[in-house]
């Protein structure tokens, strides 16, 4: 079974590391342009992964690029992981590996179709989330499933950076679980229930701005989904813009605090920089 393997990302370099370390191996390695890559948040290079592997590396501007399904083709690609990249694939490199394309989702699919699952999850005050890896097809987190695993998680104190580290350890473990049945051709497809899923929506920077509307209960969410790796909250203060990566609630007014509709959050670690403006 010749399997294939895109990502530009930390998480989908750790899936590669478990491929290798189960004793697997590549027929090709796929990323983004070395120029097109730089800034990208958990950008992670396959160079050194290649070299050391003797496997050929493909570096594209995009997923679609045709340079990509002549390389499936040239490899004889049974099977193509796409992890960790935000482009959509096409119906060329979807029909172009023999038997598909695998993708992961951090959410237990049918429910948090879409984007920005880690933030979202901690915003809608989930107990639980989860990985799904899934054989992706022309919609949107819509394929047939592989493999689940279940993420527990305390509403009230999870942070994007604990959630996300779990999620990538997630990902690896599905590898590990699954890839004999992968590379075995015994991998069963069960077809998602359209009737329960739920679409989750893109999130900018912007959207994470603190509000003095605010329940000190929204503000402490918003705080702790899009921290570390996210952008940040941030609210604008004095002419300055403040933003928030570890904060408390209280009822009782501190020094520098922000006040929100019940009380006040409280930064503990934070940045600040003038904005030019008068603020709030």
């Amino acid at each position: 079974m010749n399997i294939a393997f895109t990502t530009c990302v930390r998480l989908g370099r750790s899936c590669i590391e478990a491929i290798y370390d189960l004793g697997g191996r590549l027929e090709l390695m796929v990323t983004l342009r070395d120029d097109l890559a730089r800034g990208k948040s958990g950008r992670a290079y396959l160079d050194d992964l290649a070299r050391e592997h003797g496997v050929p590396l493909l570096k594209v501007g995009h997923i679609n690029d045709p340079e990509v399904p002549e390389a499936l083709a040239r490899h004889h690609i049974d099977w193509l992981f796409i992890i960790g990249w935000s482009q959509i694939a096409g119906e060329a490199v979807l029909e172009a590996p023999a038997r598909g394309c695998i993708g992961m989702h951090p959410t237990l699919l049918p429910e948090g179709r879409g984007r920005a699952s880690v933030p979202w999850a901690i915003l809608k005050g989930l107990d639980r989330t989860g990985v799904t890896m899934f054989r992706l097809d022309s919609g949107v987190d819509t394929g047939d499933i592989i493999a689940q695993g279940e993420i527990p998680m305390d509403p009230r104190t999870v942070t994007a950076t604990e959630l996300y580290a779990r999620v990538e350890e997630m990902h690896v473990r599905l590898v590990r679980e699954n890839w004999g049945a992968i590379v075995g051709g015994s991998v069963r497809l069960v077809r998602q229930d359209g009737t329960r899923a739920t679409v989750w929506p893109g999130r900018r920077p912007e959207d994470g701005e603190l509000l003095p509307s605010m329940t000190m209960e929204e503000a402490d969410r918003m705080v702790r989904a899009v921290t570390r790796p996210y952008p940040g909250a941030f609210y604008l203060q004095g002419g300055r813009k403040v933003t928030v990566w570890r904060a408390a609630v209280s009822r009782d007014h501190a020094e520098g605090a922000l006040r929100l509709a019940d009380g006040f959050l409280v930064p503990l670690e934070y940045e600040a920089r003038d904005t030019g403006g008068a603020g709030a």
